[in-house]
């Protein structure tokens, strides 16, 4: 075999070789590495958009956060300030129950004092009539002499 001749059959098929993978097995090759490299672009592009709607979500939901915090401390507030109304409410109220049961007290007290001074009144208008009886060693009509035992109690 001549050295030239196998160089240039090499050479020949290399070439056919070639030619049939530029025309059959490239294209398609080429096509798949396209189809691919446009899916990872795709890919990226997708995650960087998740990446800004995330942060965008994010941001959202700090907002809507903050505002949750600020109705919850304006509903705290509200309510200590009902609560506080309702204690001084109550506080009123229980001042006036107080002044109301004093008042009865004292009005109470004093029909007592006014009981117990005509009970006192008539005790002493009994001695009274009892000591003159003694005095005068007969009896004394409380009925004659009403009208002097009604002005004697109005003197004690």
């Amino acid at each position: 075999m001549n050295l030239n001749y196998t160089l240039f059959m090499q050479l020949l098929v290399f070439f056919v070789l070639a030619g049939f993978i530029a025309k059959f097995v490239w294209p398609p090759m080429r096509t798949a590495l396209d189809e691919r490299r446009q899916k990872i672009a795709d890919g990226l592009a997708a995650a960087d958009r998740a990446r800004i709607e995330l942060n965008s979500a994010n941001r959202r939901i700090e907002t809507e956060l903050a505002s949750a915090r600020a109705e919850n401390q304006a509903r705290l507030a509200e309510a200590e300030k009902r609560a506080a109304q309702i204690v001084d409410e109550a506080r009123k109220s229980a001042e006036a129950e107080k002044s109301r049961i004093l008042a009865q007290a004292k009005e109470e007290a004093a029909q007592e004092m006014v009981r117990a001074k005509d009970s006192l009144r008539d005790q002493v208008a009994v001695l009274a009539v009892a000591g003159a009886e003694q005095i005068l060693k007969r009896e004394v009509d409380a009925k004659a002499h009403s009208e002097l035992l009604a002005a004697l109690k109005a003197k004690l």
